[in-house]
């Protein structure tokens, strides 16, 4: 099960993501980036403290999203993702491509 919570803050909208991210709920995931990229968000954060899982589905609406960003100028950053979770992008060599923070005070200031 996948519960999104968004959030304003400082002109910042936030994700916070809290159980799991798998093929029958990334669509979830994908909706509410979609919602913030519509209504023209230029800094996205992914809270990833509640994150307990993700799947490779989970991860590909994130690399969806990599061109699209890029072109529109939107800053999208993760954090709080607990070891096990980093280590799948890790593996899959995403935290090379995705700007990945241990707190949201680090992913702020970055």
């Amino acid at each position: 099960m996948l519960k999104i919570e968004n959030q304003e803050e400082n002109g910042h909208n936030i994700l916070l993501l809290k159980g799991e991210v798998d093929a029958s709920n990334s669509v979830i995931l994908d909706e509410a980036i979609t919602q913030l990229v519509t209504n023209g968000s230029k800094s996205i954060l992914v809270d990833g403290a509640g994150l307990e899982y993700i799947s490779s589905a989970g991860l590909g609406v994130f690399m969806s999203y990599l061109e699209d960003f890029q072109e529109k100028e939107i800053d999208m950053k993760i954090y709080s993702l607990s070891d096990r979770v980093f280590e799948v992008f890790k593996i899959l060599g995403l935290d090379q491509l995705i700007r990945i923070y241990p707190d949201k005070k680090t992913a702020l200031l970055a």
